[in-house]
């Protein structure tokens, strides 16, 4: 017995804390009490069975009716202390929504979604509204925007007062505005940047519904399953609850396009051009006028098909090379009654180095070329020649060449001239080069890009060839000779996607993505309701997109509230293609079938759904250590 007992007197072990809280937090009353009605208090306290912390209450806490004065909210101990700032409203359900927001203080396991309401009234009002928020122009949920409830049917009601009900998007774009009495309703999404509840600036995104919101309730049914463990169903049972519609409405948000025409900046990042930024599209561009320099075809001009971004480039090297360029500029500017009028704005544009610094660092560099000479004179080398230089000029043309591609030039600096007769293209005929007509054409969206177009073979292999001189920059300088071989190639080395589209209007655009979302082709809908799309490289994922392009632009365009005017249209097709060589894909896509909300796949989604927060199953692991079962 001594013997046994010395021996475990001297066997040390871990001590083992006991098993872990694995309950989350229980509600357990509150002051006033959950749904109290004839509430005068502004001072609530929640109490729970255990201590309890907040995470990420400015995130998660939804205060409805919306509070203009942000409420007091902390945690003492066990509670949850509120103090309500604004005036209580009467006859009122106030409804305070903490999502997960409440967690045990010891190893934060989740309550759940946790609701609290009470109303000034003498009946407490329990209808719901739920549904999903999705970017107009691509689908994509939104985490975090306002959803509001407006009594009042007008659309001023929505630039005027704030929401009578609100919730917020979680981070699938889902909301749920709880405390909502029977009534009709009009119901808008608002991410709002002032935090006053209402539309008032065009720099906000916004939802509206075209429809009237008319809230109901009904009895259905849900199957609940219990589980032995992961692989083994215990039971499934039947639960009855009460429905609460809608309860899937989507909203397509969006922001309008600013029509307020500014000048928003000016900069000069170059010696030899500047850039101005305007605020919103314009039909003319400005007028410029220099003020310490001659402006009579001074510049080459660059602009955007909106032109809200315009470069100059300065022709003459006497006026780019001086320290600060005055200008005067007069464009359209918009008023405070909304109007067009004509603006003058002196403008000074510094280089980023004055003559003096530059006349230094050029000093610098013929003594560092000078010390470099003497050296290879001391060592009996032959002075290094000057290499030439030349316009720079990027050609876009790989060896293995795609079918459906072109050849693409592009500059650093615009082109002054083109000598097309010094550019040849020839295709090999046996042994042979034989010359090939192309057509060299100006990219009309993008600066100082050009294309070659010609009737591209499959299999032929065609030789570019840019003499030497051919193409003059703006500046005096000119390309070097460019020689280059490409391979057109086998049709076999290609899939064909084939589209019959359901439900699409006589203007759509089918868009093929990549997983990006970067648009690699698009294909106007026929009127039979078909979009093709062949030449489509193997082993690359592609998906699909289509916009309802309402006014034929070719573009998505965006939506306007006091026009009451939706944002166009965008559906995903539910499905990935990885494309098959030699393979032809034919699918059936009618655009209504799947709920927008579930259309686009989560893996090009951006913003990716959040985690939902579990209660910690750390007692097994403890039991595993503990040899127990």
């Amino acid at each position: 017995m001594l013997v046994i007992v010395a021996y475990s007197c001297a066997s040390i072990g871990n001590p083992d804390g006991g098993p872990y809280d694995e309950e989350p937090p229980k509600f357990v009353g509150g002051i006033p009490s959950m749904r109290a009605v004839n509430n005068t208090r502004q001072k609530i306290e929640l109490e729970f069975n255990e201590f309890i912390k907040l995470e990420k209450p400015s995130e998660k806490v939804i205060f409805s009716p919306p509070q203009m004065e942000q409420p007091e909210l902390k945690v003492v101990g066990k509670k949850v202390v509120i103090e309500l700032l604004d005036t209580l409203k009467d006859s009122t359900t106030y409804t305070i929504d903490f999502s997960d927001a409440i967690v045990d203080n010891n190893e934060g396991n989740p309550m759940g979604n946790f609701s609290y309401s009470f109303s000034t009234g003498s009946s407490i009002d329990t209808m719901e509204v739920a549904g999903t928020v999705l970017q107009a122009s691509d689908l994509e949920p939104i985490k975090g925007i306002q959803v509001g409830l407006h009594k009042v049917l007008e659309d001023s009601a929505f630039t005027t007062s704030a929401f009578d009900r609100v919730s917020r998007t979680d981070s699938r774009g889902y909301f749920s505005i709880r405390g909502v009495a029977p009534g009709k309703y009009r119901i808008y999404a608002l991410k709002d940047g002032n935090q006053n509840y209402l539309y008032d600036s065009k720099t906000e995104m916004i939802a509206f519904s075209d429809s009237i919101i008319i809230p109901s309730m009904m009895p259905a049914t849900r199957q609940d399953t219990v589980w032995k463990d992961t692989l083994t169903i215990d039971t499934i049972k039947t639960v009855n609850y009460t429905r609460y519609l809608p309860d899937s409405l989507i909203l397509r948000a969006f922001k309008e396009e600013n029509d307020r025409q500014y000048l928003t900046r000016s900069q000069r990042d170059k010696e030899n051009h500047f850039i101005l930024t305007f605020s919103a599209k314009a039909d003319t561009l400005p007028i410029i006028r220099g003020l310490n320099f001659d402006d009579k075809d001074a510049f080459v001009i660059e602009t955007t098909p909106r032109n809200d971004s315009i470069c100059y480039w300065i022709k003459d090297s006497l006026v780019y090379q001086m320290d600060t360029l005055a200008i005067q500029l007069d464009y359209l500017y918009t008023d405070t009654l909304n109007q067009l009028v004509p603006k003058t704005d002196t403008l000074y544009l510094a280089n980023k180095l004055t003559r003096a610094q530059k006349e230094k660092l050029q000093k610098e560099e013929d003594e560092k070329k000078e010390k470099e000479r003497k050296k290879r004179e001391k060592k009996g080398l032959e002075p290094e020649k000057e290499p030439t230089k030349f316009l720079n000029m990027k050609v876009e043309a790989s060896n293995s060449f795609d079918i459906y591609n072109n050849v693409v030039l592009s500059f650093d600096e615009p082109v002054a001239s083109i000598d097309t007769s010094a550019i040849h293209m020839e295709v090999k005929v046996d042994t042979l080069w034989q010359p090939e007509p192309f057509m060299l054409v100006e990219d009309s969206v993008t600066p100082r890009t050009y294309e070659i177009l010609a009737q591209w073979q499959p299999e032929k292999e065609y030789q570019l060839t840019i003499d030497s001189a051919a193409i003059v920059g703006l500046y005096g300088l000119h390309t070097n000779k460019v020689q280059q071989t490409m391979k057109v190639k086998k049709l076999e080395e290609y899939g064909t996607l084939l589209l019959n589209v359901i439900g699409a209007d006589s203007s759509s655009i089918v868009e093929l993505l990549d997983n990006s979302g970067k648009v690699l082709r698009q294909q106007p809908v026929t009127p039979e309701g078909t979009a093709d799309f062949y030449f489509l490289n193997p082993g690359t994922k592609y998906y699909i997109r289509m916009l309802n392009d309402r006014n034929g632009n070719g573009i998505w365009d965006t939506g306007n509230f006091a026009l009451d005017i939706q944002p166009e249209e965008v559906y995903y097709f539910p499905k990935v293609w990885e494309m098959k060589a030699n393979f032809e894909f034919e699918e059936t896509w009618n655009i209504h079938e799947v709920p927008l909300d579930r259309q686009k796949l989560d893996e090009i989604k951006k913003q990716k759904p959040e985690t939902q927060k579990k209660i910690k199953d750390r007692n097994k692991e403890r039991a595993k250590k503990l040899g127990r079962q």
